[in-house]
């Protein structure tokens, strides 16, 4: 197909030579339009989840002089020590290094108001690359646009993208991305090294991935199995693993990852991913000829790595937060993303399944083709549809490996929509030329899924004790606000007792201090706020002062709330809520309309009894 035709440039070489210069004009085309979408969302500063708070909070002390392994918070429980963090300093870097870009032109708030808009947008343009180059190197030079289509519209990946979702979680999207155009890439050495390197990267960021990691070695060495020319291909991916986590671990593992925690990139996981490492590298230089004994020497090697594992770390068989039962019945059991896609309802569900489902589907049916055309992409796609089905299995595991699914999905999708698309486009019928291949496409792109659940019934809140699911989002966002917030900001700086997905955004907006935010490692701050507001009104102030807090701030009806009262019926949160008070809280005057009630903890007056409301106090 020419684009002009005559003299002029053919589409086709267009889009070939110069396919990553045109993915960066896309990927900047996105950027501007994520921007004057989330306009407002920069310039409020919305970070609309607790994880993306406290990573600015992370960065801010580390430009305050925070030591570059002390990732403890202190803002949150200071009487106590602050609450220790098990991330690392990796995602830190491109948020301070915005900052300290823009500071001078634009001053420190704005500075950061931007740095959180833009720093989501950087591994957004090593997600296309990667998608971009796989679909060249599995489906066709030119195949590469139509992934890019169908990633814009992988909602859930895509959100992980958005202005002021400064978590890491886009840049373990981006280099699963980079993985899955590792596992296609023809060239064994560069495509093992790839797998090797950004498994190691992801891992040093969190653990969140590890499966996919684990899984992206082990087809690794499936590879090997059925094909000992691919020894090339695992060696490197054992050198650049054991060599990688290695360097994450010693340039990024903060004091108190020294331990032996499961939960982040740990002495445990290091050794593991070391002993591993070594073990893949002497298969792939024995490299026996014939194919039983390399399965053998793998099932041995595998069987190996998990009996050692467990020997030497059997506290990590469980959960690796290591939570305690009553931590994990209170809090982590009711962590929606934590939940499997089953126990969602359909408007959820549906959307996050349908286009693993689609990709499985198209990848199976691309390594079909491949094998019929022997066009040598069969054991390529093979590892593909074996990923891609993995993801769409973790699903049932926890509904926060909805991005990494759908983003896996692209591939598959891509192929199927490259043949049955043109299909449709080939017919004589008008009709089917025109409906056809516009359904064809929303529907293998997964974006008719977004017009069905028009018509499914919405989902609901979570015990929320009366109130209706749009009272409750009106009071978690009305509480997030940075107006509502900043007018705190009248009190003086104080330790304020407050809810545990509070804590963090209070910090991040306000010069006052938290008690609790939810991060794991930190049980007795979780368990202390849950045991305060569902306890009686005698136990809240000895809780309260061990934490040396001197107010109480609410924010009622939010949704952690409906907890307490679900919990606790006539606990100190619902009396409180119902307007009975106790006397030793003093109430504290806010300006008019503000989404908060706070009170100053009197611990000057005596007990005077359990039920004497506020009003009776002389």
């Amino acid at each position: 197909m020419k684009l002009w035709p005559k003299g002029g440039i053919r589409l086709d070489n267009e889009l070939d030579r110069h396919w990553l210069s045109w993915t960066f004009i896309a990927w900047g085309l996105v950027c501007a339009w994520f921007i004057v979408n989330r306009y407002a969302n920069i310039q409020w500063m919305m970070l609309g989840d607790t994880d993306d708070n406290m990573r600015l909070m992370q960065v801010r002390a580390w430009l305050a002089g925070q030591g570059w392994y002390d990732l403890r918070q202190h803002r949150l429980d200071p009487a106590l020590g602050g609450l220790d963090i098990h991330w690392t300093r990796l995602v830190d870097l491109p948020i301070a290094a915005l900052i300290l870009i823009l500071k001078p032109f634009m001053g420190t708030a704005a500075a950061e108001r931007w740095a959180c808009g833009i720093a989501p947008l950087l591994p957004l343009s090593i997600t296309m690359s990667a998608v971009a180059l796989t679909a060249r190197r599995l489906i066709s030079p030119y195949a590469w646009p139509l992934a890019l289509i169908i990633l814009m519209g992988c909602t859930s990946t895509m959100m992980m993208y958005a202005p002021e979702r400064i978590d890491h979680h886009g840049w373990q999207l981006a280099f699963l991305a980079v993985t899955v155009a590792g596992l296609a890439d023809p060239e064994r050495g560069r495509g093992g090294a790839t797998v090797g390197l950004s498994s190691a990267l992801s891992l040093t960021i969190g653990l969140e991935m590890l499966p996919y990691c684990a899984m992206a070695g082990a087809i690794v060495a499936l590879r090997w199995i059925w094909d000992r020319d691919e020894a090339r291909r695992l060696q490197l991916y054992a050198l650049t693993l054991s060599g990688g986590t290695s360097l994450g671990f010693a340039a990024f593992a903060s004091t108190a990852n020294q331990a032996m925690r499961c939960d982040a990139l740990t002495p445990v996981w290091l050794s593991t991913c070391v002993t591993a490492g070594l073990l893949l590298f002497a298969l792939s230089l024995a490299n026996p000829a014939r194919r039983e004994v390399r399965l053998g020497l793998g099932v041995l090697a595998g069987a190996l790595i998990a009996a050692g594992f467990a020997l030497m770390f059997p506290q990590c068989l469980g959960r690796p937060e290591q939570a305690s039962p009553e931590l994990v019945q209170v809090w982590l059991s009711n962590v929606r993303e934590a939940r499997p896609i089953y126990r969602h309802a359909l408007d959820v569900a549906i959307p996050l399944a349908t286009l693993p489902i689609i990709g499985v589907i198209g990848a199976a049916f691309a390594t079909w083709r491949a094998g019929r055309l022997k066009n040598g992409t069969m054991v390529a796609w093979t590892a593909i549809a074996l990923f891609t089905a993995f993801a769409g299995l973790m699903l049932l595991w926890q509904v926060r490996a909805g991005p990494a699914g759908q983003l896996l999905s692209v591939s598959g999708s891509t192929a199927l929509a490259w043949v049955v698309v043109p299909w449709f486009l080939t017919r004589k019928s008008v009709l089917l030329r025109v409906f056809g291949s516009v359904a064809a496409f929303l529907v293998i792109s997964g974006l008719a899924a977004g017009y069905v659940i028009k018509y499914l019934p919405k989902s609901g809140g979570s015990g929320n004790a009366g109130n209706g699911v749009d009272v409750v989002q009106k009071a978690n966002g009305a509480c997030a606000w940075m107006p509502n917030l900043l007018k705190l900001n009248a009190i003086p700086a104080a330790t304020m007792f407050t809810h545990v997905d509070l804590g963090p955004r209070l910090i991040t907006i306000t010069h006052h201090n938290g008690v609790a935010g939810p991060y794991h490692r930190n049980g007795r701050a979780i368990l202390d706020v849950h045991h305060a507001f569902t306890g009686t009104p005698e136990a809240f102030r000895p809780i309260a002062w061990a934490h040396r807090a001197q107010y109480l701030l609410l924010c009622p009806n939010m949704s952690e709330t409906t907890i307490y009262r679900a919990r606790a019926r006539n606990g100190f949160y619902a009396q409180v809520a119902r307007g009975r008070v106790p006397y030793w809280l003093e109430p504290v005057d806010l300006p008019k309309g503000s989404p908060f009630r706070l009170w100053k903890i009197r611990y000057d007056l005596p007990d005077k009894g359990p039920d004497k409301p506020v009003a009776d106090k002389k």
